[in-house]
């Protein structure tokens, strides 16, 4: 491990983002499939995938901020 504090903290957290994501999906989309059946479960797959849609809308939007601040640094 690095001494570098602020790669481990942007690590950890892209981690916990993936993990995160990885659980809503997987567990959540297949415990839908699981208990309701094929259409259900590709309906939740729509409706997740329509509500991630703004939250990397924000990310994105958040990126652009942060680069355009150090580049005027």
């Amino acid at each position: 491990m690095s001494k570098d504090l602020r790669q481990y903290t942007r690590q950890t957290n892209r981690r916990l983002m993936i993990g995160f994501l990885v659980l809503v999906f997987l567990i959540g989309g297949g415990l839908i499939y699981i208990l309701y059946g094929r259409g259900a479960g590709i309906t939740s797959l729509f409706c997740l995938l329509g509500a991630l849609v703004p939250v990397l809308m924000v990310v994105l939007l958040l990126w652009l901020l942060d680069l355009v601040v150090k580049s005027r640094e």
